[in-house]
C-alpha cells in the first residue's frame, strides 16, 4: 500500500509537468497521418461505442482516418499493455474504463503496465450509470424490501455481478447495510440478467442501458441507482442512498476516459482534449451518447489525472478489504 501511494504522489507531480511539456509547436501539424484508439473490449460494448462515436467526428474535422481498434481480453490488460508500449506522439490512444486504470493495480500481483506511470491522462469521456435491479415477478418490491428479506434469511440470496466494479458495487452497499448476501460471478452484463432472469440469483448490479428494455418489458425492476449524477431518463429511479436510507454511501458508476502512452508531447495532449471536449459538448452528439446509456463527463488533463488518483485511493482500500485477487494473469505467481 505504502508503494502505491508512493506511485500516486509521484504521479501527480507529474501530471502538471506534462501539460506543460516545452514543445509549443508538437500539435502544429497534428495529426498529420491515421489515429488509432485502441478498445480494451469486444466491438458493440459502451467503450467501443463511445470511441466510435468519438472517432467518426475526429475524422470528419480532422479529415484523418481514426481507426478503433479493438483488443479485448485479461480484464482490460492487453489493450493497456499495447498502448503503454506504443510512441508517445498522439496517434495511438486507450480508450481506458475505470478497472484499466484503477482497479486492476490492486486485483493482480504484478501488470504488464503501470497504470500510474505509463500513461497521460488526456480527458474523461463518458459514465455509465448503473442500476440495482431484480425480477418484476417475485422481487423484492423496494430497496428497504430487498433489505427486510435478506435480514430475514441471512446468506440465503445471491446476487449477480458481471464485472469487478459491478461486484464492488453490491460489496458496498451490502457491507454498509449490513446484509449477508452471497455473490454469484458472470462472465459479463448479459449472463448477469440471464442469471436474474432464470432465477439464478435475486439481485444484480448492471449497466442501465442493458436492462433497461426489460424494465420497459416488465420483466425487471430497478430498485435504485448507484449514482446521484445521472440522465434525466433515470431521475424517476431513486438513488440507491436515498432508497437505503444510508445518506453516506458513496457514489459507483463506470467510467471511460482517453489516455495516451507517458511522454506524449503536453500541446498533442492539449488539441485532443480539446477536440474531445468540442465533441461531446455538441448537443446532438450529448443526445446520441446518452441513447447509449452513456452521459458526457469531459474534463482537463489535470482534472482527469487528480480524478484518477482519487479513485486509486478510494477502491485501494475497499479491494484490501475484500481480498479479491485476479492473478490469473500470471498463474505461476501466488496472490
Amino acid at each position: 500500500m505504502r508503494n502505491c501511494l508512493a506511485a500516486m504522489l509521484t504521479f501527480a507531480a507529474c501530471v502538471p509537468a506534462a501539460a506543460q511539456s516545452p514543445a509549443p509547436d508538437a500539435a502544429k501539424d497534428y495529426p498529420s497521418r491515421a489515429i488509432h484508439i485502441v478498445v480494451p473490449f469486444p466491438a458493440g460494448g459502451p467503450a467501443d461505442v463511445a470511441a466510435r462515436l468519438l472517432a467518426q467526428r475526429m475524422n470528419e474535422d480532422w479529415g484523418q482516418p481514426v481507426i478503433v481498434d479493438n483488443r479485448p481480453g485479461g480484464n482490460t490488460v492487453i489493450g493497456a499493455q499495447l498502448v503503454a508500449k506504443a510512441a508517445p506522439d498522439g496517434y495511438t490512444l486507450l480508450m481506458a474504463i475505470d478497472s484499466t486504470l484503477v482497479m486492476n493495480q490492486f486485483l493482480y500481483k504484478s501488470l504488464p503496465y503501470d497504470p500510474l506511470h505509463d500513461f497521460a491522462p488526456i480527458t474523461m469521456t463518458t459514465k455509465t450509470v448503473s442500476v440495482l435491479a431484480v425480477s418484476a415477478q417475485d422481487g423484492p418490491t423496494s430497496v428497504q424490501d430487498l433489505i427486510a428479506r435478506a435480514k430475514a434469511a441471512p446468506g440465503r440470496l445471491n446476487y449477480g455481478a458481471g464485472t469487478i466494479t459491478a461486484q464492488l458495487m453490491g460489496y458496498r452497499f451490502h457491507k454498509a447495510a449490513g446484509l449477508d448476501i452471497v455473490y454469484v460471478p458472470f462472465k459479463g452484463t448479459p449472463e448477469t440478467v440471464n442469471g436474474l432472469l432464470t432465477g439464478s440469483v435475486q439481485a444484480i448490479y448492471a449497466a442501465n442501458v442493458t436492462v433497461n428494455p426489460l424494465i420497459e418489458g416488465g420483466k425487471v425492476r430497478a430498485l435504485a441507482r448507484l449514482d446521484r449524477v445521472a440522465p434525466a431518463s433515470m431521475a424517476a429511479i431513486p438513488t440507491l442512498a436515498e432508497a437505503a436510507g444510508l445518506p453516506n454511501l458513496e457514489d459507483m458508476s463506470v467510467w471511460l476516459g482517453l489516455v495516451a502512452p507517458k511522454g506524449t508531447p503536453g500541446p498533442i495532449i492539449g488539441k485532443i482534449q480539446q477536440k474531445v471536449a468540442q465533441i461531446l459538448s455538441d448537443p446532438a452528439m450529448r443526445e446520441k451518447s446518452e441513447r447509449t446509456g452513456a452521459f458526457p463527463v469531459p474534463s482537463t488533463p489535470e482534472q482527469f489525472g487528480r480524478f484518477i488518483r482519487e479513485e486509486a485511493d478510494r477502491w485501494s482500500r475497499v479491494l484490501k478489504e475484500t481480498s479479491i485477487r485476479y492473478d490469473w494473469f500470471r498463474p505461476d505467481s501466488a496472490p
